[in-house]
């Protein structure tokens, strides 16, 4: 049962020390949607995306008024675009068109970003891989809330060297593409090496082939919290300062898991995973270099900077995993460069 301390707890979290529901992301398979026809495809894509996705804003702004919890965006994931483009697109101007009408249908549903313009090549590439790729700096620039993905390699089959050349390439033409808006088309570009098979989180999200006809997903955040929690422990042994990280993230990830629960049983959506990241914010004391230098180092970046994040994913990991069992994301793969 929930206690009258842990709803005031929570409440402290959100009004003292930034703690949000940093996005609900809605992921939709797009591969019933697959044509050759380039127009039968591009309107098929937003049928499905406006029809699916029509209440997620709303359901998200239902959510925040019943708890008083921040929902920070609504976003949405859609099945490598390489894959469903394939049939229809003889060229990269053809996979801008489709980036077009995902563009539009985030707009008409509106929610922040959708993920999802995204190529799979860590092996090889298809010549809708390639296609896709070459497209991006413009299907950026001429974009509002596309995010665009490619993962280039693997540990099991190595990388893909043709897609590291290529990419160098296209980082620099979107860069350059978007160079009006402070380059901003390389935020929304992620390059990877080992994508999950599903990544509901953006930049880098797309719907894995594997997944459910829909899905809904949480992320949810919590610097400054996690940093409260380890002031309270300072002086206190290594093995205190770790349960307290623990407890907090467990803490952080019960919020997730009941906004969750919510807009899937109101959406009639079924919950896939919860994102427990430690990303940071603009806001003050929302910081995870203010975390590290909190656990004890002199400053971020000094001598044991990637252990000390390490443990700290760790235990956020294993504190997280404690009251879902259903946390996934890739907060795991920040160790050697913290979101900071």
């Amino acid at each position: 049962m929930i206690n009258i301390y842990e709803v005031n707890e929570t409440n402290q979290m959100i009004s003292q020390m930034n703690l949000d529901v940093r996005t609900i992301t809605l992921g939709i398979s797009l591969l019933d949607c697959i044509d050759a026809d380039l127009d039968k495809l591009n309107q098929k894509i937003y049928d499905k995306i406006t029809t699916v996705a029509r209440d997620l804003v709303y359901t998200g702004q239902e959510i925040e008024k019943k708890y008083c919890i921040p929902i920070v965006n609504k976003r949405i994931s859609v099945t490598p675009i390489a894959l469903i483009g394939a049939a229809a697109c003889k060229s990269a101007e053809d996979y801008v068109e489709i980036a077009k009408t995902l563009d539009r249908a985030a707009h008409t549903v509106g929610v922040n970003f959708i993920g999802g313009y995204s190529a799979l090549v860590a092996k090889g590439m298809t010549t809708g891989d390639e296609l896709l790729i070459r497209s991006i700096p413009k299907a950026l620039a001429c974009t509002e809330r596309i995010c665009s993905s490619v993962n280039l390699g693997s540990t099991k089959t190595g990388i893909n060297m043709d897609a590291v050349r290529i990419m160098g390439e296209i980082i620099r033409e979107t860069a350059e593409y978007t160079k009006e808006s402070d380059s901003l088309g390389c935020a929304k570009l992620v390059v990877f090496c080992n994508a999950p098979d599903d990544n509901p989180f953006m930049a880098g999200a797309f719907h894995g082939v594997t997944e459910a006809d829909a899905v809904i997903n949480v992320g949810v955040s919590g610097p400054g919290v996690v940093k409260k929690a380890i002031e309270s422990a300072r002086g206190e042994s290594f093995e205190v300062l770790c349960e307290t990280i623990k407890k907090t993230a467990f803490k952080i990830t019960r919020v997730g898991q009941l906004v969750a629960k919510e807009a899937s049983q109101m959406l009639g959506i079924p919950f896939g995973i919860i994102d427990l990241s430690l990303a940071p914010t603009p806001a003050v004391g929302d910081s995870v270099a203010e975390i590290l230098e909190e656990i004890g180092l002199e400053y971020a970046g000094a001598p044991g900077t990637t252990a000390a994040l390490a443990m700290l994913n760790d235990q956020v990991k294993k504190g997280g995993i404690m009251a879902s069992s259903y946390v996934g994301g890739l907060s795991g793969a920040f160790i050697p460069v913290s979101e900071d």
